[in-house]
């Protein structure tokens, strides 16, 4: 017989816990479970009772851990990465890896290039988050991350430079057709400038026109490069980005180059992961196969070569 049996709070109450310790908000930990709201602040009840201590303050704001519960939250965490994995391994799943990408380096390069990558990794599943915001490594579920900026990004986190930012004024051939060549100040104003949040037209009209910046015409403002891209590709007007996220739609001639000014920006595309991944191989496997797309940067599937006409240097 075995000596003593180890005593721990329910399974379903720990789990519930790690949930609402992520959200510190009941009604989006039930939308995840998928459990109604009453029943997990039941059993946050029935577990802090069982524990005889408290996890979480009830403030007019919302929740807040206490120190206790944000410690133990953190294990608790560990310990259901640990099953985790275990069960995968158990049952020799394909192995799952979220990485982080803005939306704009989501849908102007990595998405295209997919299906190289689930040819040459079929063992991986790849889930994709396009968000602007900063990951958590911890908190968030994200094994590696792709960030504009310089290194370093954090204590304990790896950075490796995907590519170098260069950006580039950009336009639908259309639309440069038939109001005629920007570069020529003459008529650089009949064109709409779609600017983004990162707002570099002004230091790229002072290296696109260094001795006197022309007027320009109306302005439209996005939050993303890619909503910007977008309405160029649509003939609205010209926009910047990096030449690393449009080089596929400038070899389909879905755009052109507007002028021929370059202008190189400090902050570049990163890989970022931190230094003891929880899933080492895959997450190598990851970062070979984004450092080898970035450095051949070849067309996505179907993707024409070229044209002659849609350079403007």
């Amino acid at each position: 017989m075995p000596s003593s049996s180890r005593r721990l709070p329910p399974l379903n109450g720990l789990r519930v816990f790690e949930v609402v310790a992520r959200h510190l908000n009941f009604r989006l930990a039930a939308e995840e479970i998928g459990v109604t709201q009453g029943a997990v602040a039941q059993l946050i009840r029935g577990l802090e009772a069982e524990l005889g201590m408290k996890l979480f303050l009830r403030r007019p704001q919302g929740l807040e851990p206490t120190e206790a519960g944000q410690q133990y939250a953190a294990r608790i965490r560990r310990a259901f990465d640990l099953i985790t994995e275990a069960t995968r391994e158990l049952r020799a799943e394909p192995q799952r890896l979220t990485i982080s990408v803005t939306p704009s380096l989501a849908s102007r390069w990595l998405i295209p290039r997919l299906p190289d990558f689930t040819a040459a990794h079929p063992t991986i599943d790849l889930r994709i988050v396009a968000t602007d915001r900063l990951s958590n490594f911890e908190t968030d579920d994200v094994d590696l991350a792709v960030r504009l900026g310089q290194s370093p990004f954090g204590p304990g986190l790896n950075a490796e430079l995907l590519h170098e930012q260069t950006i580039i004024a950009i336009g639908s051939p259309l639309l440069i057709e038939k109001l005629g060549d920007p570069g020529d100040p003459g008529n650089f104003a009949r064109y709409p400038l779609l600017h983004d949040a990162h707002g570099f037209w002004p230091a790229f009209l002072g290296k696109a026109f260094p001795a006197s910046v022309p007027a320009s015409g109306q302005n439209v403002r996005f939050n993303q490069t890619s909503l910007a891209v977008e309405a160029a590709i649509a003939g609205q007007g010209l926009a910047l980005a990096s030449l690393f996220l449009v080089a596929d739609d400038i070899a389909s001639g879905r755009l052109a180059r507007a002028l021929a000014a370059e202008l190189p920006v400090e902050a570049g595309f990163h890989i970022v992961f931190p230094r003891k991944p929880r899933h080492p191989g895959p997450v190598e496997e990851v970062c070979r196969w984004l450092v080898e797309a970035a450095a051949g940067n070849r067309p996505a599937h179907g993707a024409a070569s070229p044209r002659p006409d849609t350079h403007r240097e």
